[in-house]
């Protein structure tokens, strides 16, 4: 009941185009119900012989034009109540996402891509059928199943009688199914979000499987997830399997007795030819809503099992909050202050960042260096609180970082990370992403700060040019350039580079060296860097081990102490020269 709120709010607001369906829906089952009746008459006129022609061609015309009407009235409910599920789909898998890009970046830390797809399509699929078809099938098996057996009582109760015999077993069959349907749809829908991670992974990763020639041995991964969920499928159709043959031969030994019974109390004149007639329609039509009792249970159990696991994201909520009092900051005026940070991912690990204490002013230029692991990436990620600091504070001109509305304090950062991420658009969209009316002269002027602008003119469409899925028809470097555009298109009073020459060459490293040096004094800089080039003229310069500052100092200081800068600083010159 607690994960059936989930669509609730969007049932509600369509209520009235719920209700038209429906009445459509009792209006096609009504005319159903009279077909018989008009089967009855021409079979009992023909028994006696006292119909012709003309009464046939009347008959006939009535059992078309209530078929014209059903499917007049079909049309109408079939648009509201299944048109109704889809938008009930549309507004869910919206509301999905909105609510996966308020969860922080340790959620996706934990939950594979693939997982969170599977809740995007298939999981929401099963609730759309269940909130459709489910509620047709429910309606269909209650009132027109109701009414059927009404119109048969109207013709002997006695037969009736007999035809219900079977149903007590299937409310309990039904109820011993269903549990085990929900259990299974579960395990199932759990083995298809990991099948659909191992897929996406290898799609994504197909350059390196193909580069090792390790097509045989993910294809033989991918199909043991594949039997694995093969194997869940075949669990659940066991229990559908027999269920819904079991609705079957409940129905058919209804006809059985019919037949039987029925065919003595005609033979003895009782009920006439047309009853015995009429009566074996109304047992057909009976025959769905007893079938519909098992699909419906069927879908239920699905949109169930599917609505329990949006519940679990929809529960889950954002580590990062903002407190109910947030402050919007619109400038940055004087200072970032770290004071005694510490972070750590899991409280089983070693502190990433261990008692980072340091104060970087306005318009300053900050390098930071030091060995993979050091910590250097995670820093600035609890600057622009991505994470939250584990202990300790971060205060931007006095104010704690957990103080500030997070929408304001992110729009003090231009940010260009380590691993550069492209969307499959064009170069353009890519470079002004998350800005909003940008002029040719400010895009030519990014490009030329990340000197980008050559290879522009060398792409055949130039700004336009669609680079593809991750950027697949760029160089590293070409990939790196443009997030580094974006960086600078996207005027914020703090430029956070991370490593934003790792995958050039030295001429070009050097020309956005250049464009460095010369913002110097106007932005306030903090340049995460191995190649020690690109913050040889900060004015102060961090070197990190295992998340606390090793040392720090200017660049002529650093190079006096003959400690891990001036050794790789050497390593890199000699490295250059060659």
């Amino acid at each position: 009941m607690k994960s059936l709120a989930l669509i609730t709010p969007y049932l509600a607001a369509n209520r009235y185009r719920i209700l038209f369906g429906l009445l459509c829906l009792i209006i096609v089952d009504l005319l159903q119900l009279f077909i018989p009746r008009i089967i009855k008459r021409a079979v009992d006129q023909l028994a006696l012989v006292h119909v012709d022609k003309s009464d046939l061609l009347l008959y006939a015309m009535a059992i078309l034009a209530l078929g014209l009407c059903i499917g007049f009235f079909r049309f109408f409910w079939r648009r509201c109540l299944l048109g109704t599920a889809r938008k009930t789909e549309e507004a869910l898998r919206n509301r999905l996402f909105s609510h996966i890009q308020t969860l922080s970046p340790a959620y996706f830390d934990r939950v594979s891509t693939g997982d969170l797809m599977a809740h995007a399509t298939n999981d929401i699929m099963q609730v759309r059928m269940a909130s459709g078809m489910g509620l047709v099938a429910l309606n269909d098996a209650l009132f027109l199943g109701s009414a059927a057996i009404g119109f048969m009582i109207y013709i002997n109760l006695e037969l009736t009688l007999y035809v219900l015999v079977p149903m007590p077993f299937i409310v309990i069959g039904t109820k011993f199914f269903g549990k085990k349907m929900h259990r299974r749809y579960k395990r199932v829908q759990s083995a298809f979000s990991e099948l659909t991670e191992a897929v996406r992974e290898r799609f994504a990763g197909i350059r390196v499987v193909l580069a090792y020639n390790a097509q045989r041995k993910e294809t033989q991964t991918v199909k043991k997830i594949s039997e694995s969920y093969i194997r869940e499928n075949i669990d659940l159709v066991k229990i559908t399997g027999s269920f819904f043959p079991l609705m079957i031969l409940l129905t058919n030994i209804s006809l059985a007795i019919v037949l039987f019974q029925g065919g003595r109390q005609t033979i003895y004149s009782r009920i006439s030819p047309g009853d015995f007639v009429a009566f074996i329609s109304y047992l057909g039509l009976l025959t769905w809503p007893m079938m519909a009792l098992g699909w419906v249970t069927n879908l239920i159990q699905r949109g169930r099992a599917s609505l329990d696991r949006l519940d679990a994201i929809f529960s889950t909520l954002p580590d990062l909050v903002e407190k109910e009092n947030a402050v919007t900051v619109n400038s940055f005026d004087h200072q970032i202050r770290f004071a005694h940070v510490n972070f750590f991912y899991e409280k089983k690990r070693d502190k990433i960042v261990n008692g980072f204490d340091l104060t970087l002013k306005k318009g300053r230029t900050l390098g930071i260096v030091g060995p993979p692991g050091a910590g250097k990436t995670t820093l600035v990620q609890l600057l622009m609180r991505l994470y939250d600091v584990t202990n300790g504070h971060i205060h931007i001109d006095g104010v704690d970082i957990r103080e500030i509305e997070l929408g304001s304090l992110r729009r003090l950062f231009s940010y260009s990370p380590q691993e550069p991420f492209l969307f499959a658009g064009t170069v353009r969209e890519n470079i002004t992403f998350g800005v909003q009316g940008v002029g040719e002269n400010q895009l030519d002027r990014a490009a030329r700060l990340a000197a980008l602008n050559e290879t522009i003119e060398d792409l055949p469409e130039g700004f336009e040019t669609i680079v593809g899925e991750k950027g697949v028809i760029l160089s590293g470097g070409q990939k790196q350039r443009v997030a580094l555009a974006r960086a600078h298109l996207n005027d914020a009073p703090i430029l956070v580079l991370d490593d934003p020459v790792s995958q050039v060459d030295t001429r070009t490293a050097s020309r956005i060296i250049d464009q460095l040096q010369a913002m110097a004094g106007k932005k306030t800089m903090i340049i995460i860097s191995h190649r020690l080039s690109a913050i040889r003229h900060a004015d102060q310069i961090v070197v990190m081990e295992t998340g606390r500052i090793a040392t720090t100092g200017n660049h002529a200081q650093l190079m006096a102490e003959d400690g891990y800068y001036a050794r790789s600083y050497r390593l890199q010159e000699i490295e250059d020269a060659v």
